[in-house]
């Protein structure tokens, strides 16, 4: 007897996610593929769109391998965000690599349009403002490059190469949180502006259509690895998946997500103008409804404890932990990590990393404590700019490996003053693509049905005084206007 399921694929920048979540939004199966990565000069990193779609179609084998009684009913599709590619439409073959979120190479064009005073209009159109993590400029170097007597180009992220893969070739579309990220689309208006296109030197007509990110966008065609038929019934951006998958569905809810950097996320009913520091999104869309998001990026998070227990002679990130939690406070000790500069909400490229607050009274383990506090001290520049802009914020969910720690977890309750509630689910961009699905197809009827499915842990709840967090972000705000100091 076959299991009804929906297969949900999480294309990262490293790696092909494919999982098969059941009616019960267990997931029941799951396989990876990695994707490689290029670096042929220092800055640039692209990635080949071929070899992106050999490891998502590997991910699905040895996905469906694990559960050969499993019925796909429909495909849903979250992917790496930003990343940007162009091909033929009539051959369907790539033009040039796939630019990938990382990449600097088109820094110098963001100085010169930001030096003729384009950025302030480009933030009120699509809430981002100008940089090189951005698709349009990308698109103007592949164009230049690699477009030369191509008369019919698509122009997509990489959730659009998927779902023209998947159709077979038919079907050229995106949804509007990834619209969102490429510049190019008005949040406002909800369309592809035709000044942005002007202004970047892209034809319109080469972007795919805007759907919903539930939504049956066309059917799988000439892949090996599935039936014909299946729905392709969904896309969105990672970052906004997982937001989805916690069921952040009411106005103010939203997620961190833990990794090499963070990325803090919070849903808000309306368009506005991003606070200094942060950018506006589109979190998803539903029945023509979008959702928004305040969004906030921070560059090095957990990337600093293999770090810090380097320095401190110490054998991994647990013994830097557990060092950590043997004294009550940092004592004073700040760690900055600007080891790449600072993100959200400071942004200052030319800022590095620095220890400040040592005496002669510091020890080893007030260093490893300043390392674990700085993950929560970031996390709160960012939650405090959202809150002096006046938005309210619900729950707060955190997901990413850090997230199972529950010592991390409590410096980020008690920094931000508000509680945290940590996932059981890892998977969260992929059942959040699956659930989108879902919607789409009817195996699910609505959000409710949905709410029913997700798993938490209990909430973290603040275990400090207000007093006493007033004095530690005193003392990391003093920490990061030394960071910032140019002498």
């Amino acid at each position: 007897m076959s299991r009804d399921v929906i297969l949900a694929i999480d294309e990262g920048t490293t790696n092909s996610k494919a999982v098969l979540v059941s009616l019960s939004g267990e997931i029941i199966a799951s396989g990876t593929a990695p994707v490689p990565i290029q670096h042929p000069q220092s800055g640039w990193v692209q990635q080949d769109a071929l070899s992106i779609w050999t490891a998502t179609q590997d991910a699905i084998s040895e996905c469906l391998d694990q559960a050969p009684d499993a019925s796909v009913l429909a495909l849903g599709i979250s992917n790496q965000r930003e990343s940007i590619l162009i091909w033929d439409r009539k051959s369907g073959a790539p033009l040039g690599p796939v630019l990938t979120w990382q990449c600097r190479r088109t820094s110098a064009i963001c100085a010169d349009l930001k030096a003729a005073g384009h950025e302030t209009e480009v933030i009120a159109r699509t809430g981002l403002p100008l940089d090189p993590l951005f698709p349009p400029t990308k698109i103007a170097w592949l164009l230049e490059h690699h477009a030369a007597g191509i008369e019919d180009i698509c122009i997509g992220t990489v959730d659009s190469w998927l779902i023209w893969q998947f159709s077979g070739g038919r079907v050229h579309a995106t949804d509007r949180s990834n619209a969102a990220r490429t510049q190019l689309y008005n949040l406002a208006l909800g369309k592809w502006d035709d000044g942005l296109c002007n202004l970047f030197g892209v034809n319109p007509a080469s972007l795919p259509e805007v759907r919903d990110s539930a939504h049956v966008f066309g059917e799988t065609r000439d892949v090996g690895v599935l039936p014909e038929g299946i729905p392709i019934s969904s896309a969105i951006g990672d970052s906004h998946a997982a937001l989805f998958g916690h069921g952040a569905f009411e106005h103010g809810d939203g997620k961190v997500t833990f990794g090499t950097g963070s990325s803090i996320m919070t849903t808000i009913p309306e368009f506005v103008l991003p606070p200094k520091g942060l950018t506006t999104t589109i979190a998803w869309s539903l029945d023509g409804q979008a959702t928004y998001a305040l969004e906030g990026n921070i560059l090095v998070s957990a990337s600093v404890f293999p770090w810090a227990a380097k320095i401190l002679g110490l054998e991994n990130v647990d013994e830097l932990l557990n060092l950590a939690q043997t004294v009550e406070s940092a004592n004073g000790v700040c760690l900055v990590p600007a080891h790449v500069g600072l993100g959200a909400p400071h942004w200052d490229a030319q800022a590095r990393a620095l220890i400040s607050g040592l005496s002669f009274v510091s020890e080893p383990a007030h260093i490893a404590r300043a390392a674990a506090d700085s993950m929560a001290h970031q996390v709160a520049d960012i939650f405090d700019v959202i809150l002096e802009a006046g938005k309210n914020v619900g729950r707060l969910f955190v997901d990413g490996g850090p997230s199972e720690n529950g010592f991390l977890m409590q410096l980020v309750a008690d920094l931000i003053s508000h509680p945290v509630t940590p996932c059981k689910n890892s998977e969260t961009s992929a059942v959040g693509a699956a659930y989108l699905a879902g919607l789409a197809t009817g195996f699910w009827p609505d959000l409710h049905a949905l709410r029913s499915l997700m798993s938490h842990d209990q909430p973290i709840e603040v275990g400090i005084t207000n007093r006493e967090r007033k004095e530690l972000r005193a003392e990391w705000r003093d920490a990061i206007a030394r960071t910032t100091l140019r002498l």
